[in-house]
């Protein structure tokens, strides 16, 4: 088998910790192994040289997993070395945009010239990296970034504005022998787009129809996810553990309110003065504000599947923290009104990606990131800038 089949199959079982009673899509990475960010500025994280953690295949001057993460993100985007793709990304690499996926190492080159001669002043702050696995069955980041940038360049979204922006993006990687083979990428591309003064509901209906030229290809619904199975309720996720356990804790959240829509809950889950860092910008602080946030996504896609792709811990800087990252989906019809606007009555698939801090039993900060751009693209997919929706 080779070793890019291999991977990708790999990243499924990577390693997970025996404590948990969770099912296989949790994993855990042992914090002892790295240096985790938020303990050192980059000036100082970036002079770390003691390898604690087994990096065979990894080039040496990576001390570890996190280590890695940190700097080919650096040295692509800030220094701009574009070539250390060539050595850090698979040949037939595949990374996962919203409703569109990118195949080969080229079109990860080419996606970063772009960007970069929009943006050529863009600036990258790590803000986390939440990892499990290990060098033989390959290692797994979530990689979250608040990005600041100049808009310099014509870009897929309009002329040059001259705008400062800044937005939050969150990546999954999953790395074999020192290489990126798949990838999942999340940017705040609503927030970026509000920024530079552009129209997000014209945008859209213009880049579908020029995608719609260029025979750009998305994917088809064969059927319609919806979160009952005929006419049986969603399941209910039972923790088998007596006490706290991190990833069974994650899944009872995920499974009560937003696969059960429990939005009552919330309470349950969160500390009083919890903040969930949602797109857009907007910081949502307690339990109504959060719940509010909810029902208004939900209420655009009321009957949609959720479904969680990876949940991934790392036991947290202080006593009884953890920080956790969960992947998901969310897919169905658009076809209520909510935060989206009125319905269109088009399948939508949502790719999102949360990073969680717990304390004390209960998530005291949340950043729910997902593309709400991609998002009204599907929505209005089909549909010419001349022409409303309505």
């Amino acid at each position: 088998m080779s070793v890019e089949v291999e991977s990708k199959n790999q990243h499924l079982k990577a390693n997970k910790e025996n404590h948990s009673n969770s099912p296989h899509i949790v994993y855990y990475g042992n914090s002892e192994e790295v240096t985790p960010l938020g303990s050192y500025d980059y000036n100082e994280f970036s002079q770390i040289k003691e390898r604690k953690q087994s990096m065979t295949g990894f080039d040496d001057d990576y001390v570890d997993f996190v280590d890695y993460i940190m700097k080919i993100t650096h040295r692509i985007w800030e220094e701009k070395g574009i070539g250390v793709i060539y050595d850090t990304y698979h040949n037939n690499v595949t990374m996962h945009c919203g409703s569109v996926d990118l195949q080969g190492v080229n079109a990860v080159v080419s996606n970063t010239l772009q960007t970069l001669h929009a943006f050529p002043d863009r600036r990258l702050v790590g803000e986390n990296v939440i990892w499990s696995g290990n060098d033989q069955t390959g290692f797994l980041s979530s990689h979250r970034i608040n990005s600041t940038a100049t808009n310099l360049g014509e870009s897929s979204f309009g002329p040059a504005t001259n705008k400062k922006v800044s937005f939050r993006t969150v990546v999954d990687c999953f790395c074999h022998s020192n290489r990126v083979v798949e990838e999942w990428l999340v940017r705040d591309n609503l927030h970026l787009v509000n920024q530079l003064g552009f129209d997000p509901v014209e945008l859209v209906k213009r880049m579908s129809s020029e995608e719609t030229k260029l025979q750009s290809s998305f994917s088809s619904s064969f059927g319609i996810d919806e979160n009952k199975n005929g006419q049986f309720s969603p399941a209910v996720y039972m923790p088998s553990s007596k006490g706290f356990e991190v990833g069974e804790f994650i899944l009872e959240l995920y499974n009560k309110i937003y696969q059960r829509r429990l939005f009552n809950h919330v309470k349950d889950f969160y500390t009083d003065n919890a903040c969930a860092h949602y797109i857009c910008d907007q910081n949502l602080v307690g339990h109504q504000q959060i719940q509010g946030m909810l029902i208004s996504l939900f209420a655009s896609f009321p009957s949609a599947d959720f479904k969680i792709d990876r949940v991934t811990c790392n036991k947290g800087i202080s006593k009884n923290e953890w920080d956790v990252a969960v992947r998901w989906r969310l897919s169905g019809i658009h076809e209520g009104i909510g935060y989206f606007g009125l319905p269109s009555g088009k399948p939508v698939e949502v790719l999102g990606i949360s990073h969680l801090r717990i304390s004390q039993e209960k998530v005291i900060e949340e950043w729910i990131t997902f593309d709400g751009l991609d998002v009204l693209k599907q929505i209005y997919r089909g549909i010419s800038p001349e022409v409303s929706v309505n």
